[in-house]
């Protein structure tokens, strides 16, 4: 899920261990069958994506283009499955063991594509916050995921 932010944080453990300003609060589960051709897709995504204002306030500007920055933050709550009963499943979520190379994948991919990024800390309790510009926020999922 990507929201466009005027600025975002994540605090852990009383203290601030990343913050951005004018971006994209990315909050980024990873699957069970998600692979690095996923963090691959997913990066080019998040770069390119033009939701952002241009000179008339169009959502036509993506990071790459106004120097924005990212703030990407673990999130496997966003694999649940609410459909049945009162508890969500994960088991879609991928383990640790897949999920934390996959997403620092994505982050390295961001990085080399010029984006600025920012991270929160794998499997922490964090506190995220954020004030949402718009409110823009997307869901976004790799090709094989819709299909």
């Amino acid at each position: 899920m990507v929201q466009v932010c005027r600025r975002a944080s994540v605090t852990v453990d009383g203290q601030v261990v990343a913050r951005i300003g004018p971006g994209f609060l990315i909050l980024l589960g990873v699957a069970r069958d998600d692979g690095p051709e996923d963090a691959r897709w997913m990066a080019e995504k998040l770069a390119h994506l033009r939701i952002l204002p241009d000179d008339e306030g169009r959502m036509n500007r993506s990071l790459l283009e106004t120097g924005r920055e990212a703030l990407l933050v673990s999130q496997f709550t966003l694999l649940g499955d609410a459909q049945k009963g009162r508890r969500p499943s994960f088991t879609e979520a991928a383990p640790p063991d897949v999920a934390i190379p996959l997403y620092e994948r994505v982050i390295q991919h961001l990085e080399d594509l010029g984006v600025p990024v920012q991270k929160g800390v794998f499997g922490a309790h964090m506190e995220v916050e954020l004030v949402n510009d718009g409110p823009v926020t997307l869901l976004l999922e790799s090709p094989k995921r819709r299909a």
